[in-house]
């Protein structure tokens, strides 16, 4: 830059040489009457220090595109940020890169790209390649799709691996059993009379309060009676029904008869026992249990026939879970046989062998039913999609005529696991015909209406006889929902581990296991040589 002073003093004149090789000169008039030397001095240093950085933006503009610009106006929505610092391309880059996006979402990926194994790789290839945004945009398109592809199969995996592992026996378990049925052999005490003989009357007191449990599993049957006792104001008052099945009988009587649930009295039977459990008599839970139909349902292969592309992992667990080999087991369908089981009892509490009881129960027994057959919490009223948000509608398929013509979709559900039964009342109704009725209509419709076990045939052969308690009793969902509120946990009277996460398996909840384990006797020595400290 040079400046130029006339010899007169009159005029000054300023010249710059641009980058592009022209110079450019600004030629100042001064009146010297009406200006001062101080402010032409002021001026000149002024326009001397601004000029270059005009000459700077106007170039900087230009490369970027201003001579689109039609007006003044544009230039300065231009040159405006930028003398006061504050431009920011991003939202047009953004702007400009989904409309990419947009236009390669919807086409085919062409054939033959090859995808980097990682982002890294990805920012390599684009560096070395110089792809364009629009390949670019494909190559991203095509890592999420593989993406989540391998996301889905991995869940799918999953869900099965941990289906499996709730419908097998864990290892230590099986032992337990093992040793206990060995013990039942060779040692008397093992085999000593339950209850004893002068405790027998007790089991048919109506005075007393009266648990029935039907399981095969030991270590799951002494935590359901140890919790129930250590919980009780009335231990003494508590009479336990033990139901199994014929190759657990011996185990599980052993172990109450070396492990005394004092000072409550306990009586195990095995199925074989009763007189009343002929084939006569359940003659369509004898069907179930031997169909071959339905026990490739339960026991083959679960993903065959399932396009997994068309389902979600959520609807294939639920399909999972109604597909475990339990709920074709006599011991599960019991529980409609209590009142001729106990022809003498007039009302009991049954418990399911996955619950822990954290109150004393007694009041139960103080309930009114109104007539009603069975005390049961209602699982329609909470907000959590697993447990406690359901209706017939997910229990049933309403696209059957014959349920569809019987059934509300909306009416309400309930429980099993804690339930009190009126055995006075029950034995009033139909229910266990109902029930019979509908199992073999299920049958016939190729389990077309119904899949999940137990307890939709319940829904139906109880409808009109249930009466509702208060949720307090029963806490559901232990074995579904990890995000399980401790707090709510640590107040219910009975906590159900229902689901597939049980407390005594590998992939149960390690924040819910506690409540459970505490009522486990790792001191005896049958648990500590099967290492079920170790396996849980």
């Amino acid at each position: 830059m040079q400046l130029h002073i006339s010899p007169s003093m009159r005029s000054i004149t300023i010249s710059s040489s641009g980058n592009n090789g022209f110079i450019d000169s600004m030629k100042i008039k001064v009146a010297a009457r009406h200006i001062s030397y101080r402010t032409l001095f002021h001026t000149i240093l002024i326009l001397a220090f601004l000029l270059p950085f005009v000459f700077i933006l106007t170039a900087v503009v230009t490369l970027e595109g201003v001579n689109k610009c039609s007006s003044f106006d544009c230039l300065g929505r231009r040159l405006g940020p930028r003398l006061l610092g504050r431009v920011d391309d991003s939202g047009r880059l953004v702007k400009d890169f989904y409309k990419i996006l947009n236009q390669v979402k919807n086409e085919e990926i062409p054939d033959g790209v090859k995808l980097p194994a990682s982002f890294n790789h990805l920012v390599s290839e684009m560096k070395n390649n110089q792809y364009d945004a629009r390949t670019f945009a494909f190559m991203l398109r095509a890592m999420m799709e593989k993406l989540e592809r391998e996301i889905r199969e991995s869940k799918f995996a999953e869900l099965m691996n941990k289906h499996f592992a709730a419908s097998s026996i864990p290892k230590s378990i099986h032992c337990l059993s093992l040793r206990l049925t060995d013990e039942y052999s060779s040692n008397a005490h093992a085999r000593t009379q339950l209850p004893s003989p002068e405790f027998l009357p007790l089991l048919s007191d109506n005075s007393y309060h009266h648990f029935v449990l039907s399981t095969d599993n030991i270590l799951a049957a002494s935590v359901v009676v140890t919790s129930t006792v250590q919980s009780s104001l009335k231990p003494d008052r508590i009479v336990f029904h033990i139901i199994t099945d014929k190759k657990t009988y011996a185990g599980m009587h052993s172990w109450f008869a070396l492990n005394p649930a004092s000072p409550a009295t306990v009586e195990v039977k095995g199925v074989h026992q009763f007189d009343w459990l002929t084939r006569e008599n359940v003659p369509v839970l004898e069907a179930v249990e031997n169909h071959n139909g339905i026990r490739d349902y339960y026991h083959g292969n679960h993903i065959a026939g399932t396009n997994l592309s068309d389902t979600t992992p959520r609807r294939f667990a639920s399909k999972l879970q109604a597909r475990s080999p339990k709920y074709i087991s006599l011991l599960n369908h019991l529980r409609i046989y209590i009142p001729e089981l106990f022809p003498n009892l007039d009302k009991v509490v049954f418990l399911d062998d996955d619950v822990v009881i954290q109150h004393d129960l007694s009041p139960l027994w103080e309930i009114d039913l109104q007539g009603k057959v069975n005390g049961a919490v209602e699982t329609c009223k909470g907000e959590d999609e697993w447990v406690m948000s359901k209706h017939l509608k997910n229990y049933f398929n309403f696209s059957h005529p014959l349920v569809a013509k019987n059934l509300d979709p909306d009416e309400c559900a309930w429980a099993y696991g804690m339930n009190i039964f009126d055995l006075h009342a029950w034995r009033n109704t139909n229910i266990r015909e109902t029930y019979h009725s509908w199992m073999k209509e299920n049958l016939k419709s190729n389990l077309t209406m119904w899949k999940l076990g137990t307890l939709p045939p319940a829904l139906i052969a109880f409808k009109g006889h249930v009466h509702p308690i208060d949720p307090f009793w029963h806490m559901l969902g232990l074995g579904y929902q990890k995000n399980t509120n401790i707090e709510s946990v640590k107040k219910a009277a009975v906590i159900h581990y229902n689901g597939q996460s049980k407390p005594w398996l590998e992939i149960g909840f390690e924040h819910l296991r506690p409540f459970w384990t505490k009522y486990v006797n790792y001191s005896n020595d049958f648990i500590r040589n099967c290492h079920i400290l170790d396996s849980v």
